[in-house]
């Protein structure tokens, strides 16, 4: 079930903000097996009473450390590729925020997914541009990269806003898992039809809708609440 992904803090220092491992996987060393995973957590300060931050994690197998591939809008001040991908842990705290894990892949359908991972995120047409809102931001990376890999059958919930901007203006393109159609008026205005996700409907970013077969509702500001 996802719901909130954790509390927000307001007033925090980047500075000083917890960014330990969750305990949500174990390290490389003892994981021999290839590994994927998907996180979310509440984006930074008062951002976070809205929107999730998320990004992908991945493994080969018997590598000894896994690599963190996500989007950080403060590079873009900096006039610095927002796109990172780095050695790191997968479940780090977002800056205080709790990590949830939303999808995983391991052993072989893990092995088979990376390659196609790396040529998706090579594939994103922002590297260097990051929007707060309406988009492109670190869940329109995500949200790209999961509609390039079969293998990645991700729900990013309603409060993932920027994953309905869709690249080069397009109006119609796979839902982010996969499973459906989405329809997107430049992240402002859509609807996603998908088994996974089920109905969603966006309005300037704000997703609102039900999945019928968890059931769950998909709410603005709180995320999927109920089903599995």
């Amino acid at each position: 079930m996802m719901a909130s992904c954790g509390s927000v803090k307001l007033g925090q220092d980047w500075r000083t903000a917890t960014r330990d491992s969750a305990g949500i996987v174990a390290p490389a060393q003892r994981t021999p097996e290839a590994v994927v995973q998907v996180y979310a957590a509440r984006a930074f300060n008062w951002r976070g009473i809205f929107a999730v931050h998320t990004w992908i994690a991945t493994k080969p197998p018997a590598a000894g450390s896994y690599t963190v591939h996500q989007v950080v809008g403060w590079n873009a001040y900096h006039n610095l590729p927002v796109v990172v991908s780095n050695n790191d842990l997968p479940d780090r705290r977002w800056y205080g925020a709790e990590p949830e894990l939303l999808f995983e892949l391991r052993g072989a359908e893990a092995s088979a997914a990376i390659p196609k991972i790396e040529a998706a995120i090579h594939s994103y047409p922002y590297p260097r541009r990051y929007v707060m809102w309406p988009g492109p931001n670190s869940n329109t990376f995500v949200a790209h990269v999961s509609r390039q890999v079969p293998e990645l059958r991700v729900d990013l919930p309603p409060t993932a806003i920027g994953k309905d901007f869709l690249p080069g203006g397009a109006v119609l393109a796979r839902a982010p898992s996969g499973t459906g159609v989405q329809l997107s008026l430049f992240g402002l205005a859509g609807l996603i039809l998908a088994s996974e996700e089920g109905v969603e409907l966006n309005l300037l970013t704000l997703g609102v809708g039900i999945d019928p077969l968890g059931p769950a509702l998909r709410l603005p500001g709180i995320g999927r609440l109920g089903g599995s």
